[in-house]
């Protein structure tokens, strides 16, 4: 079963890979219904380096970040789904509003967020050049959005 790692697990799995001189990249989100449009931002980023991880928020964040409602998909479930597609190496669940805390522990080489935050502040950017990485933007799959996809199921005929 592709199980969520624990953050002790992946700060191992993260020591394999530098000491193989290996690049982490990181990206982290809600993931809620998972769409092409996350495949194809998360087959972007792997092919940034050698190991994608993804952090995912768990529910409790999900709630307070997206509204009422939110998410569709339990945080264990969506970490499932995200864990068994070819790009991610390995998910992680988190708590907190940003991944402040795993970028701390894990330091990847490469922090992956969505295009969209080239407009707007990224709150994990000074996190991730204080430990030496960098940060990049990866335009979406237009017309592959999750909030599209709600909007298109709430306008179906019931």
């Amino acid at each position: 079963m592709n199980a969520p790692l624990s953050l002790e697990a992946a700060l191992e799995s993260r020591q394999r890979l530098r000491q193989a001189g290996k690049t982490l990249v990181f990206t982290n989100g809600h993931f809620d219904l998972l769409h092409l449009g996350h495949l194809d931002y998360l087959q972007k980023a792997r092919a940034l380096g050698d190991a994608l991880f993804v952090g995912v928020n768990g529910d409790a964040s999900t709630r307070r970040l997206k509204g009422t409602g939110r998410p569709l998909v339990p945080a264990s479930e969506r970490a499932r789904l995200l864990a068994a597609l070819k790009p991610v190496s390995a998910v992680l669940i988190f708590e907190q509003d940003t991944a402040d805390a795993l970028l701390r522990a894990l330091q990847p080489d490469i922090y992956v967020k969505g295009g969209d935050y080239a407009d707007k502040p990224l709150p994990e950017r000074a996190t991730v050049l204080a430990s030496g990485g960098r940060v990049e933007l990866i335009d979406f799959l237009p017309g592959h959005s999750t909030s599209g996809l709600i909007e298109r199921i709430r306008s179906l005929p019931y």
